[in-house]
């Protein structure tokens, strides 16, 4: 019964770590691919693009071998500016990370074809840099060398105008991904002068953090741009910032870090997603927000409204650079931008006046000769209704609804114009107009204009918004999607807010379905449904046919404010006769997407955590059974979230109080990464548990994979080559001296990734080895055994003796084989460790690799002096045995170790993963000296 006991807790277990390992992959099945269709359309050029190179000072070029600065052009425009005799207004594009200078040609293109469309009467030169491909978004050592550089290219460009009858004074700049991290760095530099840029746009540009803190460089990096826009943010009330990330479809850069930090935001910044860009409605990946047409439209269309006419160049007054960037980003009125229009205008027009006293009213037209004026009077809606609400199906730019404020019997002779406070959506455009916000007016009046091969339909009705808005309580995140909220919309009018009462957090994620039935099957405009955050411009828009049934998902890119009580809505943009009804279900997948998409770069603390709490394990097993104990049991045995979780969550707590915070600060230890991201509200109270299972889950599988790899390896490593039984030999030899000195040299000269790649290897055979031997050596053991006993049958003398020899030596190979199983548990578990740490150095040795035939030394190098260490470890490490540590003094230390770094690992490691090595390498450390002492 114990064995089959024995028996039932690994499988137990590998179901349990099996769950968990498919709930994570689940997740990243829902980041990675389940999100929206790509909406976006393709940008094309007319002519064939042109880079033509911009000579730099020679200075410049030794300084910055590997980056260049070029100008784009297209057809007889690349040939006018070859000798760089530049009378535009100068553009500069910063790619992102591995991003090409040629990304430039989508804007480049389109701003020449609008300038064709003016006859050049103002025209744009875009510039862009070669970073040569580099791995920023890994690898910071290069930012500051990139920053310094753009600061240099602006000097150079700005040069090129000099002389020029409208010479321009400032750069503006688009930068794409880590591109607009380095144009916001420029302000950092001490010689720099912030009116050189009076405009950024960064795309899909990581702001708030890293995505990945693979090194102290990044993270500093990113420490000293934050601050100085935090700490200078009135200095930069002159530049104008719009940051516009790429939704759910970018899975790179999640659309929460691209928008600005809180407390840098200032009248003169401006974040938004690319699915609430008005005539874009469209979520980008992160290498689609370049090309994508509508995009790039709207960006070019804000462009050529910024120009100054004066000055022929971007305008320098900040609010008309925020009007326009809000005009084509956030609010399009389905107007052509002006800065100042006219508050009152006079109705001309030999037009027919029609009054409407109905509270409902729709009127369709097709070839209609005879313009006509609709006017509605207010005074005896007010007392019944609280608010007006139009539609109109015609997407041209012209001015449609007006409020009369002076009038006769007749007509109306003065008006203001309200198509200013239109919005434009996919189908329609349409205003809402709260009656106690305009006492003065006396009529609403449409305008339908003479219309010739057009049809289009105008609806207006009257209404009260509490009979057109109605609560929805979204359900529990622990209803698993069983239970539902459900409502019906059965009344007649144009448009319902359904509020999702209690949807503030990024963990929260549903699924809406909305489904349309209609008392008639006539043909109808498509139903708009619009989910609304009020608190950041993320909001989303579906076109449906009617009738249909709709799925749409709602989830958020920032949590809700502590300061903001305004309540997330439905907006359905409806047919008069239809109804609608709405059901909302929790979708459990796109949570575990929510937690991956915020979460998954901590994932490695996580999992070298539970490799680190196993190792400890296996050095406890070793003190008290003499045993080394198989990894994947000692997990299941060590690895407790309750042994790592509560100590943390304590601190944060804690931290809340000043007092704690002052004790804490005294003793100069750095912030628990969980309270910084507690502060922006990118955390809950379950996530580290969820994300700590998900670790061990993760863990367990890839020790399965690491040792069934190790055996089927060795199995065809034992077939090939019969190996020689291992002598013992000292832990510290010359030979293996000059080893350890050849590779620290190598890690100084060269890269430290480099050497610790090669010693990793060195190691990856350690256990093969060991583990060939020890077969080799069994297997020879019980041929040893088979003769003696067939010796032992003919001859019949000395049989005590051959009895006495044969118990020895049975003994003595079983002794040797079990220690050299215990070696090679302990040398799995060590390299299971040291294989993350090879991966977390990954990108330096890439980007090292790529800028090889620049420079063969690293500088700055994130883990030169921590490769030397790590040699020396394994060079000693690979070459010992658990029979030497057995013995040591030391053991009973290094057992206890593991479980406060694994602690301190998830504290302070999870938002800088360059700091996990770290912890690794200190509790090896003591592994070390256990074989010497």
């Amino acid at each position: 019964a114990m064995g089959r006991a024995g028996r039932r807790l690994p499988a137990l277990a590998a179901l349990f770590y099996g769950a968990l390992a498919a709930l994570a992959l689940l997740g990243v099945r829902d980041v990675l691919f389940l999100y929206e269709e790509n909406r976006c359309s393709m940008t094309y050029m007319y002519e064939y693009p042109e880079y033509l190179k911009i000579k730099l000072p020679k200075k410049t070029a030794k300084r910055y071998p590997a980056y260049e600065l070029y100008l784009y052009g297209e057809g007889n425009y690349a040939e006018e500016n070859k000798n760089l005799l530049l009378t535009g207004i100068p553009v500069l594009f910063l790619p992102g990370n591995a991003g090409s200078y040629k990304q430039v040609r989508s804007l480049g293109s389109i701003a020449l074809r609008k300038a064709e469309d003016v006859d050049f009467k103002y025209h744009f030169n875009f510039f862009s840099v070669n970073f040569n491909e580099e791995l920023v978004a890994l690898y910071g050592g290069s930012l500051q060398q990139q920053t310094k550089f753009v600061h240099e290219c602006i000097k150079v460009i700005l040069k090129l105008y000099r002389d020029r009858e409208f010479a321009p004074t400032s750069v503006a700049i688009v930068g794409h991904s880590m591109g607009g991290l380095v144009a916001r760095a420029l302000l950092t530099l001490k010689n720099f002068k912030p009116e050189l840029i009076n405009l950024l746009i960064t795309q899909a540009t990581p702001h708030v953090a890293p995505v990945m803190p693979l090194d102290k460089y990044l993270t500093d990096f990113y420490t000293a741009v934050n601050n100085h826009w935090i700490l200078k943010a009135q200095d930069l009330r002159n530049l104008t910032t719009l940051s516009v990330a790429g939704g759910f479809r970018d899975y790179q850069v999640r659309s929460g870090l691209a928008f600005l930090p809180r407390l840098s935001q200032h009248d003169s910044a401006l974040s938004v997603v690319s699915s609430a860009v008005p005539r874009a409605w469209a979520s980008t990946d992160h290498l689609s927000i370049v090309w994508c047409k509508e995009l790039v439209l709207a960006t070019i269309r804000a462009f050529f409204d910024l120009i100054d006419e004066n000055t022929r160049q971007i305008t320098e007054d900040p609010k008309k650079r925020m009007s326009v960037l809000n005009h084509h980003f956030v609010r399009h009125p389905a107007k052509i931008f002006e800065e100042n229009p006219e508050a009152f205008t006079e109705l001309t027009g030999a037009f027919m006046w029609i009054t409407v006293k109905a509270s409902k009213w729709t009127y369709s037209l097709y070839n209609d000769s005879d313009g006509k004026y609709f006017t509605f009077p207010l005074a005896s809606h007010r007392k019944s209704y609280s608010h007006v609400y139009c539609e109109n199906s015609m997407l041209d730019t012209s001015s449609w609804i007006y409020g009369c404020v002076n009038s006769n019997s007749s007509m109306c002779l003065e008006a203001t114009d309200l198509s200013w406070r239109a919005e434009l959506l996919p189908t329609t455009k349409v205003v809402i107009l709260k009656l106690q916000d305009y006492p003065s007016l006396s009529h609403i009046v449409i305008q339908v204009p003479p219309t010739v091969g057009n049809k289009y339909t105008l609806d207006c009705e009257f209404f009260k918004e509490d009979s057109r808005t109605v609560q929805l309580p979204v359900t529990h995140l622990f209803s698993f999607g069983l239970s539902s909220s459900k409502i019906l919309l059965n009344s007649t009018g144009l448009l319902y807010n359904v509020q999702l009462q209690h949807f503030n957090q990024i963990y929260q994620a549903f699924k809406i379905y909305i489904e349309s039935h209609c008392q008639s099957l006539k043909e109808r405009k498509p139903s708009v449904y619009r989910l609304h955050i009020p608190w950041s411009h993320e909001d989303s828009i579906i076109v449906a046919k009617v009738p249909s049934f709709t799925e749409i998902s709602a989830k958020l890119h920032i949590a809700q404010p502590e300061n903001d009580s305004r309540i997330p809505e439905l907006n359905i943009y409806s047919s008069s006769d239809c109804q609608y009804e709405v059901i909302l279900k929790t979708s459990l997948l796109q949570v575990l997407g929510q937690i991956i998409r915020f979460h998954a770069g901590s994932l490695p603390a996580y999992i070298v955590s539970n490799i680190l709490l196993t190792y400890g394990g296996q050095l406890s097993t070793l003190i008290s059974t003499g045993q080394c104990s198989d990894f994947s049991l000692e997990l299941v045995r060590t690895a407790k979230p309750y042994k790592v979780e509560p100590l943390i969550s304590i601190v944060v707590f804690l931290q809340g109080f000043n007092w704690f915070r002052e004790i804490w600060q005294s003793l100069s230890l750095p912030e628990v990464d969980a309270a910084v991201l507690s502060s922006r509200d990118a955390w809950f109270p379950l996530v580290s548990l969820i994300l700590f299972l998900f670790g061990t889950g993760i863990a367990y599988w890839s020790g399965v994979f690491f040792s069934t790899s190790l055996r089927l390896f060795s199995s065809l490593w034992l077939t090939l080559i019969r190996p020689t039984v291992p002598q013992k030999d000292k832990l510290i030899t010359p030979r293996r001296l000059c080893g350890v000195l050849s590779l620290a040299l190598v890690s100084w000269t060269t890269c430290g990734a480099f050497a610790v790649f090669i010693i990793y290897l060195q190691y990856l055979f350690k256990p093969v080895h060991v583990f060939v031997a020890s077969v080799f050596y069994f297997q020879d053991s019980d041929h040893s055994k088979e003769t003696s006993q067939n010796s032992s049958i003919h001859t019949v003398k000395n049989q005590s003796s051959m009895d006495s020899i044969s118990e020895a030596t049975q003994s003595l190979s079983n002794s040797t084989i079990a220690e050299a199983v215990n070696s090679l548990k302990m040398h799995v578990t060590i390299l299971n460790l040291f294989t993350w740490i090879v991966l977390l150095n990954l990108p330096s040795l890439i980007y090292w690799l790529k800028n090889l035939r620049y420079n063969v030394r690293l500088d700055p190098d994130p883990c030169r002096s921590t490769a030397i260490i790590i040699v020396c470890i394994l060079e000693i490490l690979m070459n010992s045995s658990t029979s030497e540590v057995k013995s040591s003094k030391l053991l009973k230390i290094a057992a206890k170790v593991p479980l406060p770094l694994s602690v301190a690992m998830l504290a302070f490691g999870r938002m800088h993963l360059y700091k996990v090595p770290h912890f690794v390498i200190f509790s090896l450390l003591l592994h070390v000296l256990c074989c010497i002492v």
